[in-house]
């Protein structure tokens, strides 16, 4: 992980973008070394301050130089303020760029790409943390909000982060976020289609009209407010039609799907309440399911005719009806992301300090992209894998140093079931570079 990181220009980038006024006590001095310490700590499975001290038992102070101790990091940490992490964004960007163009991080990137954007609540405990509050889910914590890119053929990496108070509305500075993380997607390689997905909680003019401007798509959930229902409402009835959903049957005869689901599309001018030239007219895309609940139903009885449960997507998508429908239901790939992030380097927000917090939400990002694109290294299954597999197949695996005529031996196990993808990894981060 380490050689992949240098490979691609981490500690450089880090040396280049990351300026910590100097202080008596040196806590912002060498902040390359630092932050290659905490990316390797969270790439290792880190997931708080005090567990940095894993790269410095046993034999690891023998492989690696310039590592710091946890309190070195935390009065690091504690030293950013907005405008150093806004500079470790910009680390994060750029370092996101070399990944993608040293390894197969986002194959097919130049045909069609999607950005996902959600928010998380992060649990906090205590009374003493900064900006941590009660926010959409009633849970006290910090809000986080990640911009995702992917490819049919990839999975998800992050292209941009930004912690917010716990009580922040889920749409506040979206259009910024939306604008940053389509020039990443477009730097790393997304010169193709390109769509934007997201859930109810980012469906406004301003998030539009940001993806308009860049010349990206969108395919956003929509409120169901009275002009919405009303739209579907005037939806002929011969124009639903049956798609593959949970325990649908596909019938040969017909050549169509028996399915408790189904879809249809209307156009819809959106945001009529604002200036013209912030109203959007685009396809308005219904999935509407049938309620199979019993609690609908009074015992005994059967229904009359059936109800629906409706819901509606807002997109300007060039695909067909199916195809567009079906992409926008996988903008739950983020969540997949959410998980994996949470249950890794982001599993806490280790300082009471909440710019500490932000610069180590974006080292989470970072720590996840790096395992991300070693995993494409080494196999087509490692490529998908989740986090927490690439680190207990590829990172941590055991091995004893011996000493021999002033070289040092790593003996790693023999019949380790992936040792053919570690040494594929090994070799490739290795070998010499490309003349």
């Amino acid at each position: 992980m380490v050689r992949l990181a240098e490979r691609c220009g981490l500690p450089k980038l880090a040396g280049e973008h990351v300026q910590l006024p100097a202080s008596k006590d040196g806590t912002g001095a060498f902040p390359a070394a630092k932050l290659m310490s905490l990316v390797g700590g969270m790439a290792a499975g880190a997931d708080s301050i005090d567990d940095m001290d894993r790269l410095r038992h046993g034999a690891m102070g023998r492989l690696f130089s310039g590592v710091r101790a946890p309190s070195t990091l935390r009065s690091f940490l504690r030293s950013f303020t907005h405008g150093h992490v806004k500079q470790l964004h910009a680390v994060a960007r750029r370092f996101l760029h070399e990944l993608a163009r040293h390894t197969p991080l986002l194959p097919g990137a130049d045909q069609a790409a999607y950005v996902d954007i959600d928010d998380t609540i992060r649990r906090t405990h205590g009374y003493a943390k900064q900006g941590a509050g009660y926010g959409y889910s009633k849970v006290k914590g910090l809000n986080a909000l990640l911009g995702v890119v992917s490819t049919p053929l990839s999975a998800p990496v992050i292209a941009a982060t930004r912690l917010r108070k716990g009580p922040s509305n889920s749409a506040r500075g979206a259009a910024a976020f939306v604008a940053e993380t389509i020039r990443t997607a477009r730097a790393c390689g997304a010169s193709g289609l390109l769509v934007l997905r997201a859930d109810s909680a980012f469906y406004g003019a301003d998030v539009i009209n940001a993806c308009r401007a860049l010349g990206a798509r969108f395919s956003i959930t929509m409120r169901m407010n009275a002009s919405v229902k009303a739209t579907i409402a005037r939806i002929d009835e011969d124009a639903w039609t049956p798609i593959k959903y949970p325990q649908a049957v596909w019938d040969e005869e017909g050549q169509c799907w028996i399915s408790d689901a189904e879809i249809a599309e209307i156009r819809y001018t959106a945001f009529t309440s604002k200036p013209k030239k912030q109203q959007v007219t685009a396809r308005l895309i219904a999935r509407r399911v049938k309620r199979l609940s019993a609690g609908t139903v009074p015992a005994g009885q059967r229904t009359l005719f059936d109800t629906w449960r409706y819901h509606a997507a807002f997109t300007d998508s060039p695909l067909a009806l199916r195809d567009a429908e079906r992409d926008h239901r996988r903008h739950a790939v983020v969540e997949q992301v959410v998980a994996d992030v949470k249950n890794s380097g982001f599993a806490h927000a280790p300082s009471g300090h909440f710019q500490a917090n932000a610069a180590w939400l974006a080292l989470a990002a970072l720590a996840h992209n790096l395992p991300r694109a070693a995993g494409a290294l080494a196999s087509a299954f490692h490529a998908r894998a989740t986090t927490a597999t690439i680190r207990d197949r590829l990172i941590n695996v055991p091995a004893r140093l011996a000493r021999s005529a002033r070289r040092l031996t790593l003996h790693l196990p023999e019949r380790w079931p992936w040792s053919e993808d570690f040494t594929q990894l090994f070799s490739t981060v290795h070998a010499p570079p490309a003349l």
